[in-house]
Formats: structure tokens, C-alpha cells, sequence
């Protein structure tokens, strides 16, 4: 993994290669030249975002020494596994202005890193502060596979190279210790009020599963679900003093669009929201409802998900949409967002989380974990965007 913190005052010097504006003593055709290389980069498109990254606050990084040209780039979201594909195209784009010319011979060597900054928040308890970012992953109804998805995408941003808690809110049925394998563990109490989250495959998790015993009644877990629910994001600790801060902090909110989804994004700054649906037209209802609530409360969305979208027959391999096709693009288009990812409806995906070893955990190097790895860098990407200048996202308005 890369070390991907790099606080870098607009401009990385981890290389150990000065800016090219610092060397009083390039000659002006090659300085010129690199400033062409430069602008080169910057027109590529980023494929998470399909903006040029001069559209973007991407630090471009290029500089020269001993007859090797030195290029960087800086992402605002995790994007370990991209560094071949954007070395590979930097060096396409940028021969020809290496074939002849002053930097004619000059070898290039293309470093591609990420800095996740924090979405501003008001007032924020102590413990929240060791969180940069939070995303919801919501769903109009049960039954859409909504937590599987915020496991998995959990995962995937730790495996792009993020720092990942993840936060089971799902207060009726708190499903992360089956998905994770932690059943039966309670997390340690420090100070006699701050739960120690529990750490499970790279992430560190908090769920009512952890504090709840098969013996609670279920009437408790009604009325007291939304105080639970914010005790568990005020008192657990994300970082101890010595950590940084987490990058993303995933919550599994419960189905619906009910009160304590409400509180929830009215209590603490969202980055963002990730709507989960399937294909049917009543899942794509709700679906709407999901995205309209976070938008009364401005809480950006930063894309819909559709799950069990394509069905691959496991004979001939022919990929079928058996629920219908569409909607969540129709959706996305409706309501200025977009279609993060469609996953195919795979009985390997629900047999690997129900035995506690998720999608991205079990199969990191296979097809669904490539999907909800795109899913990741699409939807941090989006939580990067919204943190401009007010934002490259649509201001939403109110009513």
C-alpha cells in the first residue's frame, strides 16, 4: 500500500525533486516545455469523475533532473490500484513532446498519489472529529442488499488505500458481525464512556450487534434505537490521539426514510449519501423517496447504486437484466445525480457476506470487487467535488 498522506502545501516534495519553477537554471525551451508537459496531463480526463483533471483541484507535479522528467499527479480519493493505468497514459500523451525537441531522449517516470480532505463541519463532538468524511449508504426499502453494499464498499475504499471505519446503524438488524465474522465480540470501554471500535479485515467497525445480546428485547430497540444510534457515533473512538484521522466512515443506515434517518443526517455533517435500489419499479419508488429526503436536508447524493442488476447464467455465461433495466439511470438523470455501479444479482455475494468473508475480501482480484472499487473511487471522488468552492455539485434547493 502506498503511504498516501501526503500534506503537500499545493506541491509534493516527497520525491526529492524541487518544483521545475525553482530551478533558476533550466533553460527557458526546456522550462517552456515542461509547462507543455504539464498542460498535457492536465487535459487527461480522471475516469471517476469523466472531468479533465484541470477541472479538478488536482496538484500536477512536473519537474526535471539528470535527463529524467519527473510528473505527479494528486487525487482528492483513493485510487491505489489506478497507478499503471494513469502512468501508462501520462507516458502516451506526453511522447511527443519527449521524441524531439529540448526534452528530446528525456526518460519520464510518473508517480500518482491521493490526499483525502475533510468535509467542514460545524459544531462536532470530540470523537467525530477523528473522521474526515462520513457517507450514508441508504435504501428506500429492505431487501436491496443496502448493507452488503456498505461492507463492500467499506472494503473497497480501504483496499484503494483509505482509512475506513464503518458504522452499523441499522438499529433493527444490526447485520455487520455475521458480514464480518465478529459475532459474539464486545468492543473494549475506555474512560468509562468511549467505545474502542472493533477491528475486522482492515476496517475499524462500531454495530448495535456488538452491544445488543440475543436476550434484549425487541421492544428496547424500537424507542431507544435513535438515542443508541447516536451514542454509538458521539461515543466510539475512530482514532486513539496518536492516529490520524479516519478518511471515510461508512454508516449502514436502516431501510426507509423514517425518523432516525432524518436525525441522523441532521445531527452530523454528511459528505454524502449512496442510494441503493434494485431494478424494480417499487424498489426505484422508494429509491426517489431516499434521494429526495437527503435532499431537503442538503446532504449531497453522491450516486445510486444498483444491485442484483444483471443476472449471469452460471451454464452459458449470457448476462440478463431479469428485473427490468434502466431505472437507475433514469433516476440519476432526474435528479442531477449518477449511477455509481450496477452489480450483477450473484449468489456469491450473498454466500461470502453471510459467512462473514465480503465480496472484496474474499475475491479482491475478481469482477464484483473490481465493480464496487469503481463504485468507491466514484463516490469519494464525487465527496472530493462537493468540497470545492461550494462545490462542482448543483446547489439543492430547498422545498
Amino acid at each position: 500500500m502506498t503511504d498516501h498522506h501526503h500534506h503537500c502545501d499545493g506541491h509534493h516534495r516527497d520525491c526529492g525533486h524541487e518544483h521545475d519553477h525553482d530551478h533558476e537554471d533550466i533553460p527557458a525551451e526546456v522550462q517552456e516545455q515542461l509547462e507543455r508537459v504539464a498542460e498535457v496531463i492536465g487535459a487527461l480526463q480522471d475516469p471517476a469523475t469523466d472531468l479533465p483533471l484541470d477541472a479538478l483541484d488536482a496538484d500536477i507535479e512536473v519537474g526535471i533532473e539528470d535527463g529524467t522528467v519527473y510528473t505527479s499527479v494528486i487525487l482528492g480519493y483513493p485510487c491505489d490500484s489506478q497507478q499503471d493505468d494513469w502512468a501508462r497514459r501520462v507516458r502516451a500523451a506526453c511522447a511527443p513532446l519527449l521524441a524531439d525537441g529540448p526534452l528530446a531522449g528525456a526518460e519520464l517516470k510518473f508517480d500518482l498519489f491521493f490526499d483525502v480532505p475533510r468535509t467542514e463541519s460545524g459544531d462536532v463532538p470530540e470523537s467525530l472529529r477523528a473522521v474526515k468524511n462520513i457517507i450514508a449508504v441508504a435504501s428506500g426499502k429492505g431487501g436491496v442488499g443496502k448493507s452488503t453494499t456498505a461492507v463492500n464498499l467499506a472494503l473497497a475504499l480501504a483496499a484503494e488505500g483509505a482509512s475506513v471505519g464503518l458504522l452499523d446503524a441499522d438499529i433493527y438488524g444490526p447485520s455487520l458481525p455475521t458480514m464480518l465474522g465478529t459475532e459474539g465480540v464486545r468492543p473494549q470501554v475506555k474512560g468509562g464512556k468511549f467505545f474502542v471500535p472493533v477491528a475486522a479485515q482492515g476496517l475499524k467497525t462500531m454495530s448495535l450487534g456488538y452491544l445488543l445480546t440475543e436476550d434484549t428485547p425487541a421492544v428496547w430497540r424500537g424507542p431507544m434505537a435513535s438515542g443508541a444510534l447516536n451514542q454509538m457515533l458521539t461515543q466510539t473512538l475512530w482514532a486513539e490521539d496518536d492516529e490520524e484521522a479516519l478518511d471515510y466512515l461508512v454508516v449502514d443506515m436502516p431501510p426507509g426514510t423514517g425518523d432516525i434517518q432524518l436525525t441522523l443526517a441532521q445531527k452530523v455533517t454528511l459528505a454524502g449519501a449512496v442510494i441503493v435500489t434494485t431494478p424494480q419499479d417499487l424498489a426505484l419508488v422508494d429509491a426517489i423517496k431516499g434521494v429526495e429526503m437527503f435532499r431537503k436536508v442538503s446532504v449531497p447524493v453522491l450516486g445510486i447504486v444498483e444491485n442484483m442488476a444483471l443476472h449471469t447464467c452460471s451454464a452459458c455465461g449470457h448476462q440478463e437484466p431479469i428485473f427490468g433495466a434502466g431505472g437507475g439511470e433514469k433516476i440519476a438523470a432526474d435528479y442531477d445525480t449518477r449511477l455509481l455501479g450496477r452489480l450483477p444479482l450473484a449468489m456469491s455475494i450473498r454466500q461470502q457476506t453471510d459467512s462473514g468473508e465480503p465480496t472484496v475480501a474474499a475475491e479482491p482480484a475478481g469482477e464484483v470487487a473490481g465493480l464496487y472499487r469503481e463504485i468507491a473511487r466514484k463516490a469519494a471522488a464525487q465527496v472530493w467535488m462537493a468540497q470545492g468552492d461550494g462545490g462542482v455539485l448543483p446547489e439543492i434547493e430547498q422545498g
